[in-house]
């Protein structure tokens, strides 16, 4: 199966050993912001002869946000970037981007407010594509850095003109919750990209869980998943005190 910032979305413009994703894997998940929901996301994931096809689907309705997405990615059988296209609408503008790696670049189109942008970005083995609330993207982060030991992993950024930055990835203790109402142990890594952290937690096969933005109170959670907090220490009994000593009773 498969193992930021990802919600980058601050101007109109678009801004976790297992082998590759298994066939035909596929999820939904709820986003919320501080608690209250504000929209959905899915992605799905088949194989093919030439490696992976990868779509995702999402949808966010909030004050001073109307955002939908659809994404379809070809990935190598390594999950290396082989092509993507993009068309979301924000704010009720409409965003087209593509993206594909040609003559040792990849050659990344925006097209967005009536204007066309092309930008040549270097090539990188652990690169990904990285929309904002796009679960699959993230399900491909995790692939990759199973790949690549959590190293030299970069997140193309499809914002503005479009950037490639480095991901640093922080492991952190496992943890445990729910899927489906069944126990099931959790992964916990940090992601930071563009000076953004991201927690990202994912199952026992790699599967992504829940990621959340903590600046921006934002979580995308797998639908039937439950994180649940580490176990807290039992208060410790408080100390008996031993009875005063009763006086003597006095003879009569």
């Amino acid at each position: 199966m498969r193992r930021s910032s990802i919600f980058l979305f601050a101007t109109p413009i678009l801004a976790f050993v297992l082998l590759p994703t298994a066939q035909g894997q596929s999820a939904g998940f709820e986003i919320a912001q501080n608690g209250h929901a504000v929209g959905t996301a899915s992605y799905r994931f088949v194989s093919t002869r030439l490696g992976y096809t990868s779509t995702s689907l999402v949808r966010v309705t909030m004050q001073g946000l109307d955002y939908a997405l659809s994404k379809e990615e070809r990935l190598s059988p390594a999950n290396h970037l082989r092509h993507v296209w993009l068309s979301a609408t924000v704010n009720g503008s409409a965003v087209t981007v593509t993206a594909e790696p040609k003559a040792g670049q990849v050659i990344l189109d925006i097209a967005a407010n009536g204007r066309t942008t092309t930008t040549p970005l270097p090539v990188h083995a652990g690169e990904v594509f990285l929309p904002d609330f796009d679960p699959g993207a993230l399900e491909t982060l995790l692939t990759l850095a199973i790949e690549q030991n959590d190293r030299n992993l970069w997140a193309i950024i499809p914002k503005e003109k479009g950037s490639v930055v480095p991901v640093q990835l922080a492991t952190e203790a496992d943890m445990r919750g729910t899927l489906d109402g069944k126990a099931i142990a959790v992964h916990h890594l940090v992601a930071t990209i563009a000076g953004e952290k991201t927690e990202l937690f994912s199952g026992p096969e790699n599967q992504l869980l829940q990621a959340e933005l903590p600046q921006e109170g934002f979580a995308l959670v797998r639908k039937g998943f439950v994180l649940q907090p580490p176990a807290k220490a039992p208060a410790a009994p408080p100390q008996q005190q031993s009875a005063p000593a009763q006086p003597a009773p006095t003879q009569p």
